[in-house]
């Protein structure tokens, strides 16, 4: 497999094989991500592609991830092209997943994305980060709420699995209680089959790093950040959701069914805020993006 530069991939993605398709982020613009800085946007050739592909065929693959942080924004035609090679080579094939954002997903109605899922694309990672249109302005997005909604609800009309993500602490401390509320709020409209939340964590060189060093953006501290998580399960209302702050990043790892586990997991919840005992908590050193 040939890569270019540093490869992400969401963490129930761990056992795939992370096919790169795409090189870094069309948008790059988000001020809290430094996953694709020094990378230059392109869309990889099929010949590059099919190498990779060949190159695995003798494996039994039962998942694939297709990266980079952009890989919708393939054209429908080059996409359904690498679905179809990966289903004729790779015989055990079962899902494939993929990232997408609000205007990628929009660029394609909903027989498209169906299109898709007949070739087996399962899943698709939506970035939320939040549900303030306040601090998706702040972060540039490049998305509105509405858009986002959107978008999740046309993924939910295809059948393709719905994957949010989310991110505690992103409002700072003067607007963390609205982060909170308004993002559960959002997700309850998505109404995804996952949720992901994750803590900010900095990386040197974003944009978002010197609002810290100026003093524009202060960061909750870890029981702020927990009370964020608290207060964004208590507005969340979905049908049928597995919730994870699992996330290396996170001090509270939780991994709940909603709606049946929510009242169960506010009681741990509060508990823990209750005693603020710093020992309930994943150590510093092991917290990691």
């Amino acid at each position: 497999m040939k890569y270019e530069g540093l490869i992400f991939r969401p963490p129930s993605e761990a056992e795939s094989l992370i096919l790169q398709v795409t090189v870094g982020c069309s948008y790059n613009k988000c001020t809290f991500c430094g996953a694709y800085q020094g990378k230059r946007f392109r869309i990889k050739r099929f010949e590059e592609v099919k190498e990779d592909i060949d190159e695995v065929s003798p494996y039994m693959i039962r998942r694939v991830f297709l990266a980079d942080g952009d890989a919708l924004i393939i054209p429908q035609k080059e996409l359904l092209r690498i679905l179809d090679y990966m289903q004729l080579k790779l015989k055990g094939l079962e899902r494939v997943g993929i990232y997408g954002n609000a205007r990628d997903i929009l660029k394609k109605d909903v027989e498209e994305l169906k299109e898709l899922r007949q070739q087996k694309l399962g899943i698709i990672y939506l970035g939320l980060e939040s549900g303030d249109k306040e601090i998706l302005r702040r972060i540039k997005k490049n998305a509105t709420v509405e858009q986002l909604i959107r978008a999740a609800k046309r993924v939910k009309e295809s059948g393709i699995l719905l994957s949010v993500t989310v991110i505690l602490g992103l409002g700072g401390v003067e607007g963390s209680l609205i982060h909170a509320e308004e993002t559960g709020r959002v997700l309850s409209e998505m109404d995804p089959d996952y949720v992901g939340a994750l803590s900010l964590m900095i990386v040197p060189g974003t944009p978002i790093e010197h609002e810290i060093e100026t003093g524009k953006l202060v960061l909750p501290n870890p029981f702020e950040l927990i009370q964020e998580l608290e207060i964004m399960i208590e507005n969340s209302h979905m049908t049928n959701c597995f919730f994870a702050s699992n996330h290396a990043s996170n001090y509270l790892p939780l991994r709940i069914r909603l709606p049946e586990e929510k009242e169960e997991a506010l009681r741990r919840i509060r508990e823990v805020l209750r005693r603020k005992d710093p020992a309930l908590l994943r150590p510093e050193f092991l917290r990691a993006l």
